[in-house]
């Protein structure tokens, strides 16, 4: 009975996550700048002829890309091959594996609590957090790295009971590294810590876990070292020296904060299922002899101690904390469900708190924004966290499952509208400038802009290579009859004798030496 529970289960999370992940996935732009560069990679992949080995050695605009290894470039432009090239095409080996952690993270916390309550508790949670579905979604390279900790995870507590599960250890370290590289260093100590705090000594001298590092690594190491053999100092430079470890030691591109900039951003998305974090986190303390506590005490604190220290910050950094997030979350709300112990006042508050600013939304959605799903969903979060108030002013456990459905239909709704990614918001919509260059311009060929910053995104939707330059260098270039992308003040600074202009779009004109 109980493994057809578990099975059922597992059955429904990976319906309802690949619901929250796969709905509307391709109904907004590709993003700057991640999605921009990796879907200009994967395409640059889908094009090569068969035997060019563009697989192993990729490119970004015709050069050579070192950032990062090509797994994830390698999946997207398998689904171009089948779908073509477009946004949901882009995002769906994404949002595929994020959403496979889900049920994965159920899995892990099975074998964890020993007990499938807080397991279903902890993937519920991570289910519903607003970064982990939103950066899941994009095309980026957080969410599947996550996913194959979770299965490293996975592995690693199955082997307690069957040996032959640590050869697993080795290949989810490995897809690791040909994901995002050198990220599986954090992540493998904590794997490690884990399991000497844990005092599984057998398992670090086991053959399978040796003879797992020794195959499911080589293939890291082999990608690497055709790397270094290809492109020598300069594979180095770019992907130890820039991508690594100089965001140890500065910040790169100017992206700093202060120490604490992770904790700001917990606490900016996590709500509410923030509230539950203190709770949980002392539960794990307090049962810090168990395997849950010793693995949700070890990877909160190593991860953000981790991340904190580094100089460069960027807001995906804090992904892989969220499971253990998700995990403490799960025992102090499985606690709540079975002992009835919470803090009644503080957070009835809280979720009062919440559905006032719903309301708030509501308003301002009205009034500013007419899209009429976000008008919705505020109605939705505000009624969802009234209900749950009252539920906890009345000492009702289901305020839990309130909370639960409330988020999902918040986050279903926020993903079915064209304000999932905000950031598209902070400069001009690429895809008609895109099509005013495809229109008169040549694929591959180079354009400068006045707009103050290269877009990967308007690079892949162009199909050329758009460069920001300045006013100066802009009247050299046309002299050299050269493509020029201008908006109206630069516009009016160029002399544009001689020039002709190909036509207008969102507020920039594209124009050449006649």
């Amino acid at each position: 009975m109980r493994l057809f529970r578990q099975k059922e289960c597992l059955f429904s999370l990976l319906v309802i996550s690949l619901v929250l992940w796969l709905i509307f996935l391709g109904n907004s732009p590709l993003r700057d700048w991640d999605e921009g560069t990796v879907a200009q990679i994967a395409r640059e992949i889908w094009r090569a002829p068969l035997g060019s080995m563009h697989w192993l050695y990729p490119t970004l605009g015709g050069e050579p890309y070192y950032n990062k290894p090509p797994l994830m470039h390698l999946l997207i432009a398998w689904t171009y091959s089948i779908k073509g090239v477009n946004e949901w095409t882009t995002r769906l080996p994404g949002a595929v594996l994020t959403a496979l952690g889900v049920p994965l993270l159920y899995l892990v916390g099975c074998l964890l609590f020993n007990e499938s309550l807080p397991a279903l508790f902890a993937a519920l949670v991570y289910l519903t957090m607003l970064p982990v579905v939103r950066h899941g979604r994009l095309a980026m390279l957080d969410g599947t790295t996550i996913t194959f900790f979770l299965l490293l995870l996975f592995c690693l507590l199955k082997a307690r009971q069957n040996p032959r599960y640590a050869v697993g250890v080795g290949f989810c370290l490995g897809l690791i590294a040909l994901t995002k590289g050198m990220i599986v260093l954090p992540l493998g100590v904590i794997a490690c810590l884990f399991l000497i705090a844990d005092r599984q000594f057998a398992l670090l001298k086991s053959p399978y876990l040796l003879v797992g590092m020794l195959l499911g690594i080589a293939p890291a190491i082999a990608w690497f070292t055709a790397q270094w053999q290809h492109a020598g100092e300069n594979f180095l430079q770019v992907n130890f020296q820039v991508q690594t470890f100089n965001r140890l030691t500065q910040s790169v591109e100017g992206h700093s904060g202060p120490l604490w900039y992770y904790l700001i951003e917990l606490i900016k998305y996590s709500f509410p299922w923030l509230l539950f974090f203190p709770g949980g986190f002392y539960l794990a303390w307090k049962k810090r002899h168990t395997s849950w506590g010793i693995l949700i005490i070890i990877g909160t604190i190593v991860y953000l101690v981790s991340i904190s220290l580094m100089r460069t910050k960027l807001p995906w950094y804090v992904m892989p904390v969220y499971p253990f997030l998700a995990l403490a979350i799960g025992a102090k709300l499985s606690e709540i469900w079975q002992y009835g112990h919470f803090k009644v006042r503080s957070l009835t508050i809280f979720l009062a708190i919440i559905a006032i600013a719903g309301l708030g939304g509501c308003v301002y959605f009205i009034i500013a924004n007419k899209e009429p799903v976000l008008i919705v969903l505020s109605i939705v979060l505000t009624i969802s966290m009234t209900i749950a108030a009252w539920l906890v002013k009345q000492r009702d456990r289901n305020f839990i499952p309130v909370l639960f459905s409330g988020m999902y239909l918040v986050l279903a709704m926020l993903m079915s509208s064209q304000s999932w990614i905000w950031e598209l918001n902070e400069a001009f919509p690429v895809k008609p400038v895109a099509e005013l260059i495809r229109t008169n311009v040549s694929p591959g060929t180079q354009i400068y802009t006045s707009f103050a910053y290269n877009r990967p995104s308007l690079d892949f939707y162009s199909d050329c290579k758009v460069t920001a330059a300045t006013v100066p260098v802009l009247q050299k270039m046309l002299s050299n009859k050269s493509y020029l992308l201008l908006d109206n003040e630069a516009l009016q600074q160029i002399n544009l004798t001689s020039s002709k202009i190909l036509g207008a779009a969102n507020g920039f004109t594209l124009i050449i030496k006649n």
